[in-house]
Order: C-alpha cells, then sequence, then structure tokens
C-alpha cells in the first residue's frame, strides 16, 4: 500500500504521507511524500531536494525525498503551517533532461488536481528547490506550465505554474556555466554558435531564458563561496526578474560554499525563517 501513515516528526506539529504516487513513467512509480501540519493554513508548498544529478544507482539508494535536506526543509514548512509536497524524480545519470522538468511539472499538476483533497488552494502553490532542486523550482516559476485541456488524463490538464518561489544555489544558465554538461549530458556551445542543437538545449533548459513579467515572486538565497554552483548565477538572475518586472530578493550568505546548510558561512542569516517568511508575504497574503 502505497500511502502509508508515518508517526509523527515533531511534537504533534506534522505528520508524514510517505510514497503517494502522482506518475508512473514505463513502470517506475514516480513518489512524493505529504507533510501534512497539525494547524494547517491551507497552502501548499512543492519541495524539490537537490543531488538529483548524482544520484546513485545501486538499487538500496537512498530518496531524494527523504534525505537530509528534504527534510531539514519540509519540516522547517510544515511546522510554519504549509502542507508540503517532497518528492522523487528521474534522476542523473540514468535520466538527463528534459526528464526531471517533465517530473515537477508532473508533481504540480498532481496537487493542483487534489488540491480539496489535501486542504490547499489550488490557484496558490508555491515551490522551493536546493541546488539541482532550484534549478527544477526556477523552471516552475519561468515556463508557462500550461496543461493540454485535451488530454485523457485530467491531472495532464492541469497548469504547472507556481505562485512563489525559492531557490537554493540554483544553476540557472548553462550558456555561461558548466553546470549543463550534468543535466544536458553535452558540451557547452561555442560563444558564436547560435544555430546547434547544443545551443537551443542549452537555452531551453535555463530558467533566465524564460523569464517574463508574469513570473511569480523569488526568493534565491546563495552563498558567495560557493564552488559548485557560482554566486553570480543567482545574481544574474536577479538582475534579469528585476529586468522583467519581477519581485525578487537574493539573500547572499557570506563565506557559505555549497550545502543546505551553507558550510562555512559564520554567523549564517535564518535562511530556514527567510524561506517561510517569503512564502507567508507572497503566496498567503498576496
Amino acid at each position: 500500500m502505497f500511502l502509508l501513515l508515518l508517526s509523527l516528526l515533531a511534537a504533534d506539529s506534522f505528520t508524514v504521507q510517505s510514497n503517494v504516487p502522482y506518475a508512473m513513467y514505463s513502470g517506475t512509480t514516480l513518489l512524493l511524500d505529504v507533510y501534512q501540519p497539525a494547524r494547517p493554513n491551507g497552502f501548499g508548498v512543492v519541495y524539490v531536494s537537490g543531488s538529483g544529478w548524482t544520484a546513485p544507482l545501486a538499487y538500496s539508494a537512498p530518496e531524494l525525498k527523504s534525505n537530509g535536506q528534504s527534510k531539514l526543509y519540509a519540516k522547517a514548512l510544515a511546522e510554519a503551517g504549509y502542507t508540503v509536497f517532497a518528492l522523487n524524480h528521474r534522476a542523473l545519470p540514468r535520466f538527463r533532461y528534459p526528464a526531471p522538468v517533465e517530473d515537477v511539472q508532473r508533481a504540480v499538476r498532481f496537487v493542483r488536481f487534489h488540491a480539496r483533497k489535501y486542504g490547499i488552494r489550488a490557484d496558490r502553490i508555491g515551490a522551493s528547490g536546493s541546488s539541482s532542486g532550484g534549478h527544477l523550482v526556477s523552471m516552475l516559476g519561468t515556463l508557462d506550465g500550461k496543461g493540454n485541456p485535451a488530454d485523457p488524463d485530467p491531472v495532464e490538464r492541469e497548469s504547472a505554474k507556481v505562485q512563489c518561489v525559492v531557490a537554493r544555489a540554483a544553476p540557472v544558465d548553462f550558456l555561461t556555466g558548466d553546470n549543463g554538461r550534468f543535466l544536458l549530458g553535452m558540451a557547452r556551445p561555442l560563444p558564436e554558435d547560435k544555430v546547434s542543437q547544443e545551443y537551443r538545449t542549452h537555452v531551453e533548459a535555463s530558467p533566465v531564458s524564460h523569464i517574463s513579467a508574469d513570473d511569480p515572486p523569488f526568493l534565491l538565497m546563495h552563498g558567495d563561496k560557493d564552488e559548485q554552483v557560482s554566486y553570480w548565477q543567482s545574481e544574474e538572475m536577479e538582475s534579469k526578474l528585476k529586468a522583467a518586472g519581477v519581485m525578487v530578493k537574493l539573500l547572499r550568505v557570506p563565506g557559505g560554499a555549497h550545502g543546505p546548510t551553507f558550510p562555512g558561512a559564520k554567523n549564517p542569516p535564518d535562511y530556514l525563517g527567510e524561506m517561510t517568511r517569503w512564502f507567508d508575504l507572497h503566496l498567503v497574503k498576496k
């Protein structure tokens, strides 16, 4: 049975419903965990963990939806009253772009279709993600995400667009950054190349390429000593969102390296509190 109710994780503040199937792909079931707060505020947040580009291939490999960073961020949101949907998606190196993007869009559509069941508003869904998950939630915020009204699956008729985003250390521009070789499995095109399939794919997979004035508010969090995803990626995202007239804030973590707790940072800001306050202000109160 997929719907398995686990024990209380934090002094009756929330429960976790584990292994809810949100899609089936070629015989592989895609699962999410639902963090259900004791006192819900009526809003849902989809959480996408990082490490999706370096997933182990063993049958016993840990799940993205229940790793340490998922629990850290989902717990903070659930304790603040948000119903959180932490998910697995098809991961690298077995699966490459666009599979992870398609999966997180499917997850948002599933959550939106079942909004009444989970006691949340279908028209106000947020997304939070870290590293590779930060890329995916940035895509959820910038792609139009329109559903297909003619699809026989009613879930696929729903929109995959989210209404508020928090992205930590997100790779957002594969034309200028080196991170695309992981997700895309191809070399970065030369600067003068504007016509190749490699160029088109790098543009298509980059959140900065899809920014428009109707995008939701973005909170970007990034350590300025990050050697895996350069801090300037968030600076570029901030600049282009501002230019489009989109509400955005960049939380710089001085000395912070790559990781869910910004290792190396001295006196780091209250990044979990910043995340929940962003959703409080731009998802709940708007």
